[in-house]
Parts: structure tokens; C-alpha cells; sequence
């Protein structure tokens, strides 16, 4: 671990590898596991607002979790959540005619008819970020339905702090990243 400012980070993103290789797994991060993607408070309100934007976007089960649930929901810790359809898909995945899973909000965003992405929590996987009152701390999430993205990664030769470069400046800005990157010369 090394500090950088007010973030405590892994060497894992430096020192491990990874590229997303949707054809491999089919977005089964957005489908799998037992929670939503975590958002922060503004993202909370973001959703909220540009919800009627992005349900046109969606499919009958997520836009059916959303009017159910909100736009997100807070969990028994007090944190805040995308709601899931039936405890397991983000209600705002999408799937393409190859059965990948996609984001509505991101598909809304690319179409021009919203200006957010989508959380950063899904912008930065494999990165999760975790807010304490002093620091946030800055961990790679291993999860095995990411190995075809492991091995891509490794093959490109693609660290994980750079795949996700984009995200890290959207969290932290560009002298965050540039501090980063200067750390990760001497680790490599």
C-alpha cells in the first residue's frame, strides 16, 4: 500500500493486469453477485434525474425494480445501491443480441440523451473504492468471473491502473493520475 494525497492505494493496480473481455464473460459482473453497483450521494440524485432519460433505455424487468424500488436504494448499512431485479441483475442492465450485458445509463449516454456515464463504481471496476472520514481506500476486486479479463490484460500487457485511467480521472483528477503514474514507474 501507498499513500497518494488523502487515498491509501493497492500496488495491485499497479502490479496486476486486466482488460475487460466482454466476449469472454458477458458482463457478468452487472448480473451476478448480491448487490447493486455502490453510488455515492450526488449519483443517487443524478439517477433521479435522469431516470425518465434512461428508461426508455431499459428492459420491462428493470424499469418494473425501479418504480418498485427508486432509483436506488440504501442498504441496511446506510450505504446507497442500484436496485437488482429479483436479487440478481443491476435493474439498469440491457443485454445486446449476443446476450452480453450492457448499461442503460451508458447506452442513454453514448446516444446523447444524458451527459453521465454511469456510476463510477461500474466505471472503475475492477477498482472499488471505499470512503473512510481521514482517506479513501483505493483496492483491486478479484473476482473469478474476471479471469478472461486477467489473462487479456496480461497478454496486452495493460495494467489496471491504466485500463481504467478514464475513471481514476473522473474520481480523483488529472494530478491524482499523474502522481499515480509517477508512483507506478518505480514499481514496475
Amino acid at each position: 500500500m501507498f499513500q497518494l494525497g488523502k487515498t491509501i492505494v493497492s500496488e495491485d493496480i499497479i502490479e496486476k493486469d486486466f482488460v475487460c473481455n466482454l466476449s469472454a464473460c458477458k458482463g457478468a459482473c452487472c448480473i451476478d453477485g448480491d448487490a447493486g453497483a455502490p453510488l455515492d450521494a450526488e449519483e443517487v440524485e443524478t439517477l433521479k434525474a435522469i431516470y425518465p432519460k434512461v428508461k426508455p433505455f431499459l428492459r420491462k424487468e428493470g424499469i418494473e425494480a425501479i418504480e418498485n424500488q427508486g432509483t436506488s436504494i440504501t442498504t441496511e448499512f446506510g450505504d446507497f445501491e442500484t436496485p437488482l431485479i429479483n436479487g440478481a441483475d443491476c435493474a439498469y442492465v440491457i443485454f445486446d443480441d449476443k446476450k452480453t450485458a450492457l448499461c442503460g445509463i451508458e447506452e442513454a449516454y453514448n446516444q446523447g440523451e444524458v451527459s453521465w456515464k454511469k456510476p463510477v463504481s461500474c466505471h472503475l471496476y475492477p477498482i472499488r473504492v471505499k470512503d473512510y472520514s481521514e482517506f479513501s481506500a483505493v483496492n483491486y476486486d478479484k473476482w473469478d468471473i474476471c479471469d478472461d479479463a486477467c489473462t487479456l490484460g496480461q497478454e496486452l500487457q495493460v495494467p489496471i491502473y491504466k485500463f481504467v485511467k478514464e475513471a481514476l480521472i473522473r474520481k480523483f483528477g488529472e494530478d491524482w493520475y499523474s502522481e499515480l503514474e509517477k508512483v507506478a514507474k518505480t514499481y514496475r
